[in-house]
Protein backbone atom coordinates (compact mmCIF):
# COMPACT_ATOMS: atom_id res chain seq x y z
CA UNK A 1 0.00 0.00 0.00
CA UNK A 2 1.40 3.45 -0.87
CA UNK A 3 0.33 5.08 2.42
CA UNK A 4 -1.84 4.59 5.51
CA UNK A 5 -4.92 6.15 3.89
CA UNK A 6 -6.00 2.72 2.70
CA UNK A 7 -4.51 0.56 5.46
CA UNK A 8 -7.95 -0.89 6.28
CA UNK A 9 -7.96 -2.48 2.82
CA UNK A 10 -4.65 -4.30 3.17
CA UNK A 11 -6.36 -7.68 2.71
CA UNK A 12 -7.09 -6.76 -0.92
CA UNK A 13 -3.65 -5.22 -1.52
CA UNK A 14 -2.46 -7.78 -4.07
CA UNK A 15 -5.58 -7.18 -6.18
CA UNK A 16 -5.26 -3.40 -5.95
CA UNK A 17 -1.56 -3.55 -6.85
CA UNK A 18 -2.22 -5.85 -9.83
CA UNK A 19 -4.93 -3.56 -11.21
CA UNK A 20 -2.88 -0.42 -10.69
CA UNK A 21 0.08 -2.01 -12.45
CA UNK A 22 -2.09 -3.24 -15.32
CA UNK A 23 -3.39 0.26 -16.01
CA UNK A 24 0.05 1.88 -15.84
CA UNK A 25 0.16 5.42 -17.21
CA UNK A 26 -3.41 5.30 -18.56
CA UNK A 27 -4.71 6.56 -15.19
CA UNK A 28 -3.63 9.06 -12.55
CA UNK A 29 -3.13 8.13 -8.89
CA UNK A 30 -1.11 5.69 -6.81
CA UNK A 31 -3.72 3.39 -5.24
CA UNK A 32 -6.70 1.62 -6.82
CA UNK A 33 -9.13 3.96 -5.06
CA UNK A 34 -7.17 6.98 -6.33
CA UNK A 35 -7.68 5.89 -9.96
CA UNK A 36 -11.43 5.28 -9.59
CA UNK A 37 -13.76 8.10 -10.66
CA UNK A 38 -16.05 9.49 -7.98
CA UNK A 39 -19.07 8.37 -9.99
CA UNK A 40 -17.66 4.98 -11.07
CA UNK A 41 -20.07 2.19 -11.99
CA UNK A 42 -18.73 -1.21 -10.87
CA UNK A 43 -20.77 -4.11 -12.26
CA UNK A 44 -20.43 -7.59 -10.81
CA UNK A 45 -21.85 -10.11 -13.27
CA UNK A 46 -22.18 -12.99 -10.81
CA UNK A 47 -24.22 -13.67 -7.69
CA UNK A 48 -22.43 -13.79 -4.37
CA UNK A 49 -24.65 -13.42 -1.28
CA UNK A 50 -24.10 -10.05 0.34
CA UNK A 51 -22.24 -8.55 -2.64
CA UNK A 52 -24.27 -6.11 -4.77
CA UNK A 53 -24.60 -6.58 -8.55
CA UNK A 54 -23.95 -2.89 -9.27
CA UNK A 55 -22.01 -0.45 -7.13
CA UNK A 56 -22.25 3.25 -7.95
CA UNK A 57 -19.70 5.74 -6.71
CA UNK A 58 -16.26 5.51 -5.10
CA UNK A 59 -17.64 5.73 -1.55
CA UNK A 60 -19.95 2.74 -2.05
CA UNK A 61 -17.16 0.81 -3.78
CA UNK A 62 -14.88 1.45 -0.81
CA UNK A 63 -17.61 0.25 1.56
CA UNK A 64 -18.07 -2.93 -0.48
CA UNK A 65 -14.35 -3.63 -0.44
CA UNK A 66 -14.31 -3.03 3.30
CA UNK A 67 -16.78 -5.91 3.62
CA UNK A 68 -14.59 -7.97 1.26
CA UNK A 69 -11.44 -7.55 3.37
CA UNK A 70 -13.41 -8.32 6.52
CA UNK A 71 -14.05 -11.77 5.00
CA UNK A 72 -11.18 -12.57 2.62
CA UNK A 73 -7.45 -11.90 2.87
CA UNK A 74 -5.53 -12.10 -0.38
CA UNK A 75 -1.95 -13.30 -0.35
CA UNK A 76 -1.30 -12.77 -4.07
CA UNK A 77 -2.69 -11.82 -7.46
CA UNK A 78 -1.01 -13.04 -10.62
CA UNK A 79 -1.32 -14.56 -14.11
CA UNK A 80 -2.09 -11.08 -15.45
CA UNK A 81 -2.92 -10.66 -19.13
CA UNK A 82 -3.69 -7.13 -20.34
CA UNK A 83 -5.60 -6.26 -23.54
CA UNK A 84 -5.79 -2.56 -24.42
CA UNK A 85 -8.40 -1.45 -26.95
CA UNK A 86 -9.91 1.77 -28.22
CA UNK A 87 -6.59 3.60 -27.83
CA UNK A 88 -6.33 2.60 -24.17
CA UNK A 89 -9.81 3.83 -23.31
CA UNK A 90 -10.91 0.22 -22.69
CA UNK A 91 -8.65 -2.26 -20.93
CA UNK A 92 -9.48 -5.93 -20.43
CA UNK A 93 -7.52 -7.71 -17.72
CA UNK A 94 -7.44 -11.42 -16.97
CA UNK A 95 -5.92 -12.47 -13.64
CA UNK A 96 -6.04 -14.79 -10.65
CA UNK A 97 -6.26 -14.06 -6.93
CA UNK A 98 -5.16 -16.34 -4.10
CA UNK A 99 -6.16 -15.91 -0.49
CA UNK A 100 -7.95 -17.24 2.56
CA UNK A 101 -11.54 -17.06 3.78
CA UNK A 102 -10.99 -15.55 7.23
CA UNK A 103 -13.89 -17.25 9.05
CA UNK A 104 -12.95 -20.79 8.03
CA UNK A 105 -9.29 -20.55 6.93
CA UNK A 106 -10.34 -22.17 3.63
CA UNK A 107 -8.00 -21.36 0.75
CA UNK A 108 -9.53 -19.15 -1.92
CA UNK A 109 -8.28 -19.20 -5.52
CA UNK A 110 -10.19 -17.58 -8.32
CA UNK A 111 -9.91 -16.36 -11.91
CA UNK A 112 -11.32 -13.08 -13.19
CA UNK A 113 -11.82 -11.13 -16.36
CA UNK A 114 -12.52 -7.42 -15.93
CA UNK A 115 -13.45 -4.90 -18.59
CA UNK A 116 -12.42 -1.41 -17.56
CA UNK A 117 -13.47 1.83 -19.25
CA UNK A 118 -11.27 4.84 -18.61
CA UNK A 119 -12.47 8.44 -18.88
CA UNK A 120 -10.47 11.51 -17.90
CA UNK A 121 -7.62 9.25 -16.69
CA UNK A 122 -9.87 7.50 -14.12
CA UNK A 123 -11.78 4.22 -14.06
CA UNK A 124 -15.31 5.22 -15.04
CA UNK A 125 -16.82 1.77 -15.51
CA UNK A 126 -15.81 -1.73 -14.43
CA UNK A 127 -17.48 -4.97 -15.55
CA UNK A 128 -16.32 -8.07 -13.68
CA UNK A 129 -16.58 -11.77 -14.50
CA UNK A 130 -15.22 -14.58 -12.31
CA UNK A 131 -15.29 -18.30 -11.68
CA UNK A 132 -18.43 -18.29 -9.53
CA UNK A 133 -18.10 -21.97 -8.65
CA UNK A 134 -14.62 -21.41 -7.18
CA UNK A 135 -15.98 -18.59 -5.01
CA UNK A 136 -19.03 -20.61 -3.95
CA UNK A 137 -16.90 -23.62 -3.02
CA UNK A 138 -14.55 -21.52 -0.92
CA UNK A 139 -17.30 -19.54 0.78
CA UNK A 140 -19.39 -22.59 1.66
CA UNK A 141 -16.61 -24.95 2.77
CA UNK A 142 -16.50 -25.82 6.47
CA UNK A 143 -12.80 -25.58 7.26
CA UNK A 144 -9.37 -25.62 5.68
CA UNK A 145 -8.06 -29.03 4.73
Amino acid sequence: MPNNTYAAYEGAGPYFDLVRGALGNLVDGEHFFDVVAGDVVYEILYNIPGWPRVIKGRADLMAAFRDYVDNIALQSADELIVHKTDGGRVVVIEYEVHGTILETAVKYNNRFCSIITIEHRKIAHWRDYMDSLAAWNALTADAAE
